[in-house]
């Protein structure tokens, strides 16, 4: 490993992707379901990387290859090194829902004082942290690093590649039921990033109104904790939507606070942010006014922005629509977690409610008696063509669902 890390220290960008080169960087050939970079290797270099990391002997067909066991753990344990090597502090942040807006309302708090580099985009799993990790520079003073899993272990694998020694768990909800096995197995794959950080002199922070999160940081021996409240984000002027996110603004509060930010520039950094890439979007169109939150859903997530809509004065609009597509990775838990959304979507009698996928149309067809004033759409396709034939106008719409559905192709008929 010292020898890769003195290659990276002389090169420090990385890339694995051959559509994507970096000039002087180190290409990682890694491999997937479907592909093999060792296949590419060769075409990295072509294309201006300065050195490609291969594990196929048969691969090696220039010095400027470097070969290893695996090049998926030797990413992660170049990244490990080089968090070392940097010695700054990481905060990590987990959770069912809200850990990207989070993170980014950290990230900006702590900017105030501090270098910080912080996840870009999405890339906040078993590659993507790596990544982040190694895109951090001597400059850099703080690093807040997002952690995403579908499967118990997978968050214990990131915590023992970042070594943070600062964690949030935004919530423990109902996501990815099926890959966690069920309800529990969420709270005890999220908690490994609490295991982590007991087992290591870490400290979490922890809003004392969420009682889950209390009992689990409680259950854990030499966690130190940093308790506060969720009206840490009264008054806060911001710009994001749903009650729900009061949560997350409190928790860049109480971050801020505890790294002495002031309270003013505190103020700014929430104020000043404004979400994007489809995640709770206000958007006033020539025709309707559009919340775009098609980016993930889950049934924690879903019901809080289902709820928070049905709760939101129509405005100057004379419609109400929601638009939900379905949630995915829920397994043996589809059925009854979409029927729960659409029980708790049929309470306005006065809101249109438009379903898409088959999850939706399965937990539809089993209820009875079936709530009124909805439609049911196979997919997004189906959707978009009823939307052209009959244009929605004057009205206040929710556009929410898992990603694969990809609601947000619809967005421009609205």
């Amino acid at each position: 490993m010292s020898e890769l890390y003195d290659i990276f220290r002389e090169h420090p960008h990385i890339s694995t992707d051959t559509r994507d080169i970096g000039a002087d960087s180190i290409f990682f050939a890694l491999r997937g379901a479907t592909f093999d970079g060792n296949r590419f290797a060769a075409e990295a270099l072509d294309k201006g990387a300065a050195y490609a990391v291969v594990d196929d002997p048969a691969a090696v067909t220039d010095d400027r290859m470097v070969l290893v066991g695996d090049t998926l753990g030797a990413l992660q344990e170049l990244a490990r090194e080089h968090r070392r090597r940097l010695a700054i502090p990481i905060l990590a942040i987990s959770g069912s829902n809200g850990k990207t807006t989070t993170k980014e309302l950290v990230s900006r708090v702590l900017a105030e004082r501090f270098e910080v580099y912080a996840t870009r985009g999405n890339l906040n799993n078993h590659i993507g942290v790596p990544l982040t990790l190694l895109a951090m520079t001597r400059d850099t003073r703080f690093g807040v690093v997002e952690m995403g899993a579908s499967a118990c272990g997978e968050i214990a694998l990131l915590a023992s590649i970042a070594e943070p020694n600062y964690g949030i768990l935004t919530n423990i909800g109902r996501a990815h039921l099926a890959g966690f096995g069920g309800p529990e197995g969420v709270r005890r794959g999220k908690g490994e990033l609490f295991d982590y950080l007991a087992a290591n002199g870490g400290r979490a922070f922890v809003p004392r109104e969420d009682e889950t999160l209390t009992n689990m940081a409680a259950e854990r021996d030499g966690l130190a904790v940093e308790y506060y409240s969720v009206t840490l984000a009264e008054g806060l002027e911001n710009h994001l939507e749903g009650h729900y996110n009061r949560f997350n603004i409190a928790a860049a509060v109480a971050v801020g606070r505890y790294f002495d930010v002031a309270d003013e520039r505190i103020r700014h950094a929430v104020g000043s942010y404004v979400p994007d890439n489809n995640r709770s979007q206000r958007t006033e169109t020539e025709h309707n006014t559009l919340i775009v939150d098609c980016y993930n859903a889950n049934p924690s997530s879903m019901r809080a922005s289902v709820a928070n809509f049905l709760a939101e004065p129509p405005g100057a609009r004379t419609r109400r629509l929601l638009i939900l597509g379905d949630m995915l990775e829920l397994g043996a838990w589809s059925e009854q977690e979409h029927a729960a959304v659409i029980r708790l979507a049929a309470q306005a009698p006065q809101t249109e409610v438009m379903l898409v996928g088959t999850e939706f149309a399965r937990a539809h067809a089993g209820m009875e008696p079936q709530p009124a004033r909805i439609t049911l759409f196979a997919d997004r396709e189906h959707l978009i063509a009823a939307l052209r034939a009959h244009p929605v106008d004057n009205a206040l719409v929710l556009i929410k669902g898992s990603r694969g559905i990809g609601l947000e192709k619809a967005v421009g008929e609205l």
